[in-house]
């Protein structure tokens, strides 16, 4: 064991974030290796005990974690998104939680043999989903229609729910007062939403109000945000114990809706902040299990998981999606997706610690169980997910669509023509003006910068498959190109060729996770110049009559081909590296000077 408490928790944060880069580099999930590395490090090696290490502050360590990811989960979603999918998502939250709590508490008294208040207690704990886990999941798996936005709002939102119900039932099994269950868990429940969820909102009022006077420097933003977030969890806990959580998940979702400040500096700030806990969290956690409750699971465990994702699962989400404009590809999709994370594997230790010391003896097995099912989920979701998106057809596997890293004027020209051939074009740019100028001819688009971490999280990719990096400035093109390589593949990531006025060694940038657009002559500033002079994007068939000879001899050498389109709306971008010569039956967009004959 190491003595040293620095060296101690110096050993978490590196094994914690290490494990993740670990995981990136061999493109497997990263929560697995990190529960067997926390795993290997505790129980097995007896390298860490963090309840030594902490002692008592484990335990609020652990919540107060939670409740900042919960935070930062909540950053990520919009309101417009339940227009369409609200409904499911509230069944969901409602039909399927208590459909799932009941089903999961019912094969735990039943195969695992716990007594019926913990088993009624992890059935609680287990229908949360897992942010961390579904968020990933998304990203790879790129989702089409309302699915994407479904599982992103039930992993975030059903949280602090999974929690709240674990509180519940924990002050009934605590203070025993089974005959005045109704009332006691109603009064607990009424006081939860109402303390944490009106925190939640005076936290993120209280934070658009500073920022909005200018009453917080730019570089105490961060730091500001985060006390914030700290004073609304601590208080809310003060008054109803665990109400933090939805305190901090409330104050996320008020402050990434409302429209009088941006967060987008903040949501950077908390992306690389929950790197960080996931990481030490799952150390901990891992580190924390014993090792005779490791030796507990067994097949009755095994059934216990299967069970859930086979059978619970399934039947939430059929009951939450009675009647509503799902298809059935969908439903099945929903289905196989309920991986547990962190505050799966967070709560049930929390509760474990507290339960053994009201002297139960089973409290080790709700922790054993709980993270069996969290690495049960993680692996056949994990493993199976992408590959069922593609057979239910949820998942394009050949996506067509682009997503463009700037709302320039020619970009703009770009994304209208392409989307009349029936293609998705998502435009992404920081700048208000540029943005709302593509939004008023119906351009999709996302507001925000590029080479934010969370950007990810928050984009529906879903029908796009390629990736073009537009910007004015060749660094973040460079930077944007090697982030959405992993996302879209090195063949299918594109940036501009560098400005003339860039530094002396832009041509020789990194461009093994890019390829050049259109044209070496296409820089930023040439195709705004040639826009602002009059040149148009123009989509133009080709024919055996009107080939592409023609088309040059029409419009001259100053044309720049950019894209082609062939009649099964298949796209192929231009590149420097490519010159395939388009051919009849495939209709090149390009940037051409308007002729006096098309002119109204």
């Amino acid at each position: 064991m190491l003595e040293n408490p620095i060296a101690a928790l110096a050993s978490v944060i590196v094994l914690g974030v290490g494990a993740q880069w670990l995981s990136w580099r061999l493109r497997f999930p990263s929560i697995l290796l990190l529960l067997v590395i926390g795993v290997t490090a505790g129980p097995i090696t007896g390298l860490l005990h963090p309840g030594d290490l902490f002692g008592a502050s484990l335990l609020p360590i652990v919540s107060l974690s939670v409740g900042l990811i919960l935070y930062e989960g909540g950053l990520s979603l919009r309101l417009d998104e339940l227009s369409k999918v609200g409904r499911v998502v509230r069944n969901l939250l409602t039909v399927g939680v208590g459909v799932g709590w009941v089903l999961s508490s019912l094969l735990a008294w039943l195969i695992l043999g716990m007594e019926p208040p913990l088993a009624i207690l992890l059935g609680a704990i287990l229908v949360v989903t897992g942010p961390t886990v579904v968020g990933p999941l998304l990203q790879l798996i790129r989702p089409v229609g309302p699915v994407a936005p479904i599982l992103r709002w039930e992993g975030i939102a059903i949280d602090p729910i999974g929690a709240l119900l674990a509180v519940l039932v924990f002050e009934v099994i605590s203070s025993g007062e089974g005959h005045n269950l109704l009332t006691h868990s109603g009064m607990a429940l009424a006081k939860t939403i109402v303390v944490g969820g009106g925190l939640g909102l005076c936290a993120a009022g209280l934070l658009t109000l500073l920022l909005k006077r200018y009453w917080v420097p730019d570089e105490l933003q961060n730091p500001v945000s985060l006390m914030l977030v700290v004073a609304a969890f601590g208080a809310s806990h003060m008054i109803q114990e665990e109400s933090g959580l939805l305190a901090t998940t409330v104050m996320g979702i008020a402050l990434a809706n409302q429209k009088f400040v941006t967060v987008e500096h903040i949501i950077e700030f908390k992306e690389d902040l929950r790197v960080l806990l996931i990481g030490m969290l799952f150390i901990l956690l891992g580190a924390h299990l014993k090792l005779e409750a490791i030796m507990r699971v067994g097949p009755p465990t095994v059934a216990f998981v299967v069970l859930l994702i086979v059978v619970v699962r399934p039947l939430a989400v059929w009951a939450s999606t009675l009647r509503s404009d799902l298809q059935r590809h969908e439903r099945l999709f929903l289905a196989w997706m309920a991986p547990r994370g962190i505050v799966a594997a967070a709560v049930s230790s929390v509760f474990a610690l507290r339960l053994e010391q009201a002297g139960y003896e089973q409290a080790g097995v709700l922790v054993s169980s709980t993270f069996a099912v969290i690495l049960g989920t993680v692996s056949v979701y994990g493993l199976s997910a992408p590959w069922l998106a593609r057979k239910l057809k949820v998942a394009d596997p050949n996506p067509q669509g682009l997503v463009i890293a700037g709302a320039d004027v020619w970009a703009r020209a770009v994304a209208e023509a392409l989307k009349g051939r029936g293609l998705r074009v998502i435009l992404i740019d920081t700048n208000y003006n540029r943005i709302a100028a593509a939004r008023t001819v119906g351009i999709e688009t996302y507001r925000g910068s590029i080479l934010s971490e969370h950007l990810l999280d928050r984009l529906d990719l879903g029908g796009t498959g390629r990736f073009l990096a537009a910007t004015p400035n060749d660094e973040v093109n460079t930077l944007a190109t090697q982030r959405f390589a992993p996302v879209f593949g090195t063949a299918n990531v594109y940036r501009l060729t560098p400005n003339k006025n860039s530094p002396r060694n832009a041509d020789q940038q990194d461009t093994a996770h890019s390829r050049l657009l259109f044209d070496p002559e296409a820089t930023y500033r040439n195709l705004h110049d040639r826009v602002a002079a009059g040149h148009i994007v123009k989509a133009t068939p080709l024919t055996e009559k009107f080939d592409y000879t023609a088309f040059r001899n029409l419009y001259g050498p100053t044309a720049i081909p950019l894209f082609t389109v062939d009649d099964s709306g298949k796209l192929s971008v231009i590149t420097t590296d490519n010159t395939a010569e388009p051919k009849p039956g495939q209709t090149i967009v390009s940037l051409v000077e308007e002729r006096e004959s098309e002119k109204e």
